[in-house]
């Protein structure tokens, strides 16, 4: 474990820039990002289970656990991206986390090129996919949990060394998938550049998918069909105002709360956008890397670099989505 991991810290950072009346409603007034852990390579991938967050170091590998409790991060799974250190891949660990509708944890393994559950001993994984047509995935990197069983996926492949160069690389695309409740994958969407954080409505009627694109990062928003693959993708949020703004970092991962409203990394750190797109407010924490809801759904944590914070909310995430 990293000796320079700080026990939670009452030190606040970052500015909150306020674009709309409406921001005040979803944000208050008051408040402040609060670092709680630091001393990471790469915080990823939160998600609140248990009265704990757990989140991913996907370049050191380690899954942790932080607790209110003890305000401590601890390893909880090393490896956690399904394979052991290698020159090959430049993120080995577990990236993206989400918890199922039995509270089972499940990781997107970047290393390992596939989606796992975690059991509830908390060290037998089950793979939930780990092909599609033969052929292996890249790296599996976000991942969220519909209402009926069914988990989607994003397949990026920044884990290799030389991303998309890597001659590791079996999938011709980037691509989102679908894992049917009876282990069936889909292929939905192959002509994003960079797919990333996945997101539902609260209806579940609409996915969105941020693009890490470092030219044009955005949010893409995908109606949800009846048999659960996607059409009519339009673009939802365009980041690229905020990169000519000189701010840093690019669309990663989202979270949507109860009123429909998406909370999105973005250049500059989290942006805040209403249900039809319009960019309400933002939290600047410089990079951020994704989101989630824990407490009592009140508290937003973000990953952002090296450090975890997080940030009271006037609104909430929805159930089975603090993730």
């Amino acid at each position: 474990m990293n000796n320079s991991l700080q026990d939670e810290a009452s030190s606040f950072f970052g500015a909150i820039e306020r674009l709309d009346p409406a921001f005040d409603a979803l944000v208050d007034v008051e408040a402040r990002a609060e670092e709680v852990c630091a001393g990471f390579i790469w915080s990823e991938g939160p998600v609140w289970k248990d009265g704990a967050l757990f989140f991913s170091d996907v370049p050191a590998n380690i899954l942790y656990r932080w607790s209110p409790k003890s305000a401590k991060a601890e390893a909880f799974l090393e490896p956690s991206g399904g394979i052991l250190a290698n020159p090959d891949f430049v993120e080995p660990g577990s990236n993206g986390l989400a918890v199922d509708l039995e509270g089972r944890l499940l990781l997107c393994q970047s290393g390992g090129r596939r989606v796992v559950r975690l059991e509830a001993d908390g060290r037998t994984e089950t793979v939930l996919a780990d092909l599609f047509e033969g052929r292996r995935f890249n790296n599996p990197n976000d991942l969220v949990c519909h209402s009926s069983g069914a988990v989607y996926f994003s397949d990026p492949s920044y884990g290799f060394k030389g991303h998309e160069a890597s001659p590791l690389r079996e999938m011709p695309w980037n691509g989102v998938y679908r894992i049917a409740p009876d282990g069936r994958v889909n292929l939905l969407v192959r002509d994003l550049p960079f797919p990333n954080g996945l997101a539902f409505s609260p209806d579940e009627k609409t996915l969105y998918i941020a693009v890490s694109d470092s030219r044009w990062p955005r949010v893409m928003a995908f109606d949800v069909q009846a048999d659960g693959l996607l059409g009519n993708g339009r673009l939802f949020f365009d980041a690229v105002p905020l990169l000519k703004r000189g701010l840093q970092g690019t669309c990663d991962g989202l979270k949507v709360d109860t009123r429909g409203n998406v909370f999105a990394t973005a250049p500059g750190g989290i942006a805040v956008l209403s249900p039809d797109g319009q960019l309400l407010g933002i939290i600047l924490l410089g990079v951020a890397s994704n989101c989630a809801w824990g407490d009592n759904g009140g508290t937003l944590y973000i990953t952002a670099d090296d450090v975890v914070c997080r940030i009271k909310t006037a609104t909430h995430g929805t159930p089975f989505r603090f993730c």
